[in-house]
């Protein structure tokens, strides 16, 4: 799938499951979301857990570094696109994000947003790696979330902390494409 399409879903639905548990996969599998943030499962159980979510129409995109056994080596990506159906991947590493552009895999660039150091280290990733997504935690922060979208030409989603529909009116208003929640509540707000 082209990053243009999975960004068409995103704009039918902004609001994105992210699951940590079965619980959470099974529960988000019934939602209108369109795509779902996979931050759970190893290297045994990831292969069923994304065709899982493909069976049920929507879009998988693994968060790489929280796999277990998988390490965090380029292999791990090529291990991504040859032995699951995943669309793209999720991952703080900017060398895992290189590797899943060259595949053509989807890619989010997750940034914890903690300091002005980790702002300045944001646009330097961007410029390296060029991902199509970047997701900024906590996204219950309206003023920063807005200048990251000034700043940059890529789509931002807001993840951590978004509780309620205050939190994603804020993100959204302050520019980002969507937000990203593990809180079932949110999933249908």
């Amino acid at each position: 799938m082209r990053p243009e399409q999975i960004l068409e879903v995103i704009g039918t639905n902004p609001i994105i499951t992210a699951v940590k548990n079965r619980e959470g996969l099974k529960t988000c599998l019934e939602t209108e979301s369109g795509l779902v943030f996979i931050l759970f499962g190893d290297i045994c159980t990831i292969p069923e857990i994304v065709g899982e979510v493909k069976a049920a129409g929507k879009i998988p995109i693994v968060h790489l570094d929280l796999l277990g056994g998988i390490g965090n080596k380029e292999i791990a990506v090529d291990f991504m696109k040859e032995q699951t159906e995943a669309e793209g991947i999720i991952s703080t590493r900017p060398a895992l994000l290189k590797r899943a552009k060259e595949l053509g895999l989807f890619t989010v660039l997750r940034a914890f947003i903690l300091d002005s150091m980790a702002f300045t280290n944001i646009q330097k990733q961007i410029d390296h790696i060029r991902p199509d997504c970047i997701e900024i935690l906590p996204g219950v922060m309206p003023k920063i979330t807005k200048r990251i979208v000034e700043e940059t030409e890529i789509p931002v989603i807001c993840g951590g902390l978004i509780a309620d529909k205050e939190d994603i009116m804020g993100a959204i208003s302050a520019g980002a494409v969507a937000i990203s929640s593990t809180n079932q509540e949110v999933w249908t707000l």
